[in-house]
């Protein structure tokens, strides 16, 4: 009988054929499409590695179970074939590899040196065009405060050549001394000539020789009580000094990025300081979508190859890329590097000094800006659209509030309540509870006390009945809680089980959803925003869970185990522990060694004595 599935790719025949040599491999879908393309020393390994029994990635599983052909491209290095991956990357954009959303091209500040009267302008687009240019620069952002700051300092003209030729008297930048007017012959070239030279120094990163010229030339005109001339350098050397405080994070080096990745899938940051001139003029959080990225040195490999190691980026790779830790790559991306840009380039890792404090503020930007993005409001927004549509919740969904348990061996159990709505944490509705009475490890019982006083409070008026309670547990969890939604009866309330699954790995935990059919296990695919959202709310409740836990736990450790003995006060137990030189010497003692102590009766000894070997 004739069947619609597809055949399944025969991996063990392809890969008896296969060529031990380095080259680029492309994975083909049912379709035709190229969903991954990859480069390997050596194709067969790398290839078969994907077929093994055991030990992939459930994204690559995912992904190999796409495959219906291989192509494979054999290269003659592995150079060859880092530069064939990206090229055909570029070309095909398969939906595996990483991908960089943001393709526009670097800006620039332009000088028309050709000019009598140059002019420095903000640039994007071919560098084909006559004249100087200076960067490239992060963003706009920090292109055009460049500018600013070069107009403040030293007034070259910034205004088209239309509106420069046409002019018949000073504009309104002369006026605020944002300019010196050269449009109406106000100065002459030679001098209009040295603030450009000033400008190009300035660009160039060389604040210090421009400083110590500016320097010279306010003593000679000094000299020549030429005072004026003096006055305005005097005040273009503090205002440079003042930028430089303000704006420079660190002198040191020359052209450098700095690169740091941040991975908690399906989300990724790329973090990158740019370094021109030995001081930081710049950053850009990148966030590619890299669906098979485990760590976060595979983040950067990937970067690297794809946003330095194309043509139109070969001149604006700078001398040096720095990396924290060790690239498994970091030879062959060096080779490549320079190949591309056609000079030396030096890619370094597990830096010192103040390159390291560099990399630090990459990494740290690269955490912080992750954790925004993820929290992005439209992002939570789109994830709560997507979880209502996966569990079929008939009203719009508002508000969640999850719960988790904590303790250690049974001890200092708390329990936390955090509330997610449409626009993220409410971190003002989150709670702690302390839980007694029960059994200590008795995470059941203290799942329905913590939902019972958190009911109870609500019941009085206190808080917002939640459209989804969901549960940091399985069935055993759920079971208390529906009881508990029973008893204060709010059936409306949808009560969703969040479980770790059996490899306890993030993307594969179970879902357990309440109907009047009993528990309905949902799968939700790894990359779904919905089970994503589910799993950041999930580890919220953890992390205040456990903070409330050590708290607690940090207390109780503070507090002597005599204070709890009835009948005994302060000044009984600074006279035992005077007497015994300490608690544990008072445990040791004997009943009758304790009635030796000042105001110790004999029933009062067989009390303590009691209570510190029966705890």
């Amino acid at each position: 009988m004739p069947t619609d599935e597809p055949k399944k790719f025969d991996h063990k025949n392809y890969l008896a054929t296969l060529t031990r040599r380095p080259g680029v491999y492309r994975m083909i879908d049912a379709k035709g499409g190229v969903i991954y393309v990859g480069k390997a020393r050596n194709l067969k390994n790398r290839v078969g590695s994907y077929f093994r029994a055991s030990g992939l990635a459930s994204k690559t599983m995912a992904m190999v179970e796409k495959i219906a052909a291989i192509e494979v491209t054999v290269t003659g290095s592995d150079t060859e074939a880092l530069l064939l991956e990206q090229s055909l990357i570029k070309d095909n954009r398969p939906a595996y590899n990483i991908q960089l959303r943001d393709d526009k091209s670097y800006p620039y500040i332009l000088l028309t040196d050709a000019d009598t009267y140059p002019r420095l302008s903000f640039y994007r687009g071919s560098r084909k065009r006559k004249g100087r240019f200076f960067g490239p620069y992060p963003s706009a952002h920090a292109t055009r405060e460049t500018l600013q700051v070069l107009q403040k300092v030293f007034r070259v003209r910034q205004c088209e050549d239309t509106y420069f030729r046409n002019r018949s008297r000073p504009c309104l930048q002369y006026q605020i001394r944002r300019c010196t007017a050269p449009c109406v012959d106000l100065i002459g070239p030679d001098e209009y000539a040295k603030d450009v030279r000033y400008s190009t120094l300035f660009l160039q990163g060389k604040s210090d020789q421009l400083t110590k010229e500016l320097t010279l030339n306010m003593e000679a005109a000094a000299e020549q009580e030429d005072f004026e001339a003096a006055a305005i350098l005097r005040d273009q050397i503090i205002d440079l000094r003042r930028i430089q405080e303000q704006q420079f994070v660190a002198n040191h080096g020359n052209d450098a990025d700095i690169l740091a990745a941040e991975l908690e899938q399906p989300y990724v940051c790329v973090h990158v300081i740019y370094v021109r001139g030995g001081r930081v003029i710049g950053s850009k959080a990148f966030y590619p979508r890299f669906k098979l990225a485990e760590t976060a040195a595979e983040v950067l490999n990937a970067f690297i190859s794809q946003n330095y190691l194309t043509d139109e980026k070969a001149t604006t790779i700078p001398t040096e890329v720095i990396v924290p830790g060790n690239l498994e790559e970091a030879e062959e991306l060096q080779t490549a590097l320079c190949y591309v840009a056609k000079r030396k380039i030096k890619l370094s890792q597990r830096v010192r000094g103040y390159r390291a404090k560099w990399v630090q503020l990459a990494a740290r930007n690269a955490s912080q800006s992750l954790k925004a993005h993820i929290s992005d409001k439209q992002n939570i927004l789109q994830r709560f659209r997507d979880l209502q549509k996966s569990i079929n919740l008939e009203s719009q969904l508002f508000r969640v509030e999850c719960f988790d348990i904590s303790h250690t061996s049974g001890d200092s159990t708390v329990a936390s309540c955090v509330v997610f709505d449409d626009t993220g944490a409410v971190k003002a509705d989150y709670r702690r509870f302390n839980i007694t009475d029960i059994t200590p490890g008795d995470d059941f019982a203290a799942m329905e006390q913590v939902l019972d006083r958190r009911f109870t409070r609500l019941s009085k008026g206190e808080g917002k009945v939640p459209d989804i309670l969901l549960i940091d547990g399985g069935k055993g969890q759920l079971t208390q809680a529906k009881r508990v939604l029973e008893k204060f009866q709010l059936p409306e309330v949808c009560l969703l089980g969040i479980a770790k699954g059996i490899s306890r790995r993030a993307g594969q935990e179970t879902l357990f959803l309440d109907t009047e059919h009993g528990y309905q296990e949902i799968v939700l695919a790894t990359d779904s925003p919905a089970l994503h959202l589910l799993q950041q709310i999930r580890d919220e409740a953890h992390r205040f869970a456990i903070t409330g836990h050590r708290q607690r736990r940090g207390k109780a450790k503070k507090h002597s185990l005599l204070e709890q003995i009835p009948g005994l006060g302060p000044k009984r137990r600074r006279d035992l522990l005077k007497h015994f030189g300490g608690q544990q010497e008072i445990k040791k003692a004997s009943e009758a060694e304790m009635t030796k102590v000042s105001g110790i009766s004999k029933k009062l000894a067989e009390n303590i004595y009691a209570y510190l070997h029966n705890n």
